[in-house]
């Protein structure tokens, strides 16, 4: 089982303190998920950049530096534990194509079945063996006919997901999909938890490491208005639980919110 995070926030931001030193960072979690991690990280002015390795998180000196150093509005991350595929940079998410970055967490019984589904050009793509690339290309092979409106890839993600669920070969299927404009994310046998910043909210000046005992500073300026969706709570603030079946998207810009795309009930 594999552990996401992805964040959206109404300024360039530091995600420091997601991804190395809140108290369930990524680093801290991946002592159970050590086989490999990914960050990409979308800039307004620049686009994605993504960083890949197949190596545990908190023993990685690339991790800590681009921990120190990651800015942007949007981030994905992802740390794995291999269930599906063996353990390599090519199974390693999260995934790009083009504009879209994708990471999941769970294992998927029936892949055939979605393979199945997806385009012969979207399955040309695929470089490694995970179950995760191929449900990816089962999602582009519907993105690619609905265009940049956003309205339509809503309801090309929502089409999708209600196949997903629907078929009994499904297993968990978590996931965090983004164009750099959009993160959407979705639930489906494992947990997943969402909270949102305000501007005015109050911001931890400081807090212990657990894993030094040294006194961090938290970089997250009161003005900011983020929301950052995860596998489980990474800090102590009022993170709210995901119902099973729920697909939301949160858009960048100056005020994130998530929106409800797909409910529980379909």
């Amino acid at each position: 089982m594999c552990r996401l995070l992805g964040v959206v926030s109404s300024e360039t931001t530091h995600f420091g303190l997601t991804l190395h030193e809140a108290p369930r960072s990524l680093a801290m979690l991946s002592a159970e998920h050590p086989h490999g991690w990914g960050l990409a990280v979308h800039r307004r002015e620049t686009g994605w950049d993504v960083h890949k390795h197949a190596v545990r998180a908190g023993d990685c000196p690339h991790f800590r530096a681009l921990a120190a150093s990651a800015r942007g509005e949007v981030l994905v991350a992802h740390i794995r534990k291999r269930t599906v595929g063996p353990v390599g940079r090519e199974n390693t998410h999260p995934f790009r194509r083009g504009r879209w970055v994708f990471a999941h967490n769970g294992t998927i019984e029936d892949i055939g079945w979605f393979a199945a589904r997806a385009s012969a050009e979207r399955l040309r793509e695929v470089e490694g063996e995970t179950d995760s690339e191929r449900f990816f290309a089962f999602l582009l092979t519907a993105l690619d006919e609905a265009g940049d409106d956003r309205a339509r890839v809503d309801a090309a993600l929502a089409r999708r997901v209600d196949q997903a669920l629907a078929h009994p070969g499904l297993g968990a299927a978590n996931f965090l999909l983004s164009d750099g404009a959009s993160l959407w994310a979705f639930r489906a046998g494992r947990t997943l938890h969402v909270l949102t910043r305000l501007p005015g909210d109050e911001v931890v000046p400081s807090r212990r490491s657990h894993e030094t005992d040294a006194e961090l500073l938290t970089p997250w300026s009161p003005q900011r208005h983020a929301v950052l969706i995860a596998s489980e709570h990474l800090t102590d603030e009022p993170w709210g639980e995901v119902a099973e079946g729920t697909l939301l998207r949160v858009d960048a810009g100056p005020a994130p919110e998530p929106r409800v795309v797909r409910s529980p009930r379909g």
